[in-house]
């Protein structure tokens, strides 16, 4: 295994862009535009696939919003500041769901949800 892709279709691909490319900061790699299509490739530092059956996933819900709101696919961003950038994110259009919560590992921690309906978990070490 070489690379992890985790692909979204969006009804709004320039919303998109201003969240996760403008927003929030990663790199855009390639683009591919047709006169019926685009396509964008976002460097997002390293993958990880976190597997989580429906008792873990409950958990962290509570844990980061206090009830269980995310579907099947959540999306995590390790951060420098998860406060600011959820702010910065939150300022370009993204909702905020719920935090900053520090969590029993010492994370701060802040849910979002993306236009689409996507959730995104900012984390970062404690502050200070």
């Amino acid at each position: 295994m070489t690379e992890l892709r985790l692909i979204l279709t969006v009804t709004d691909v320039d919303a998109a862009l201003a969240v996760f490319r403008d927003a929030l900061g990663l790199e855009q790699l390639e683009a591919w535009e047709t006169d019926a299509s685009r396509g964008y490739l976002l460097a997002a530092g390293r993958a990880t696939l976190e597997l989580a059956d429906e008792g873990h996933a409950a958990e962290i819900d509570r844990l980061e919003v206090g009830h269980r709101v995310a579907g099947p696919v959540r999306v995590a961003f390790a951060v420098a500041d998860s406060t600011a950038v959820a702010d910065r994110l939150v300022e370009a259009g993204v909702v905020r769901v719920a935090g900053p919560v520090e969590t029993p590992w010492g994370d701060v921690n802040v849910r979002l949800q993306v236009p689409g309906g996507v959730q995104l978990t900012l984390f970062s070490g404690p502050p200070g």
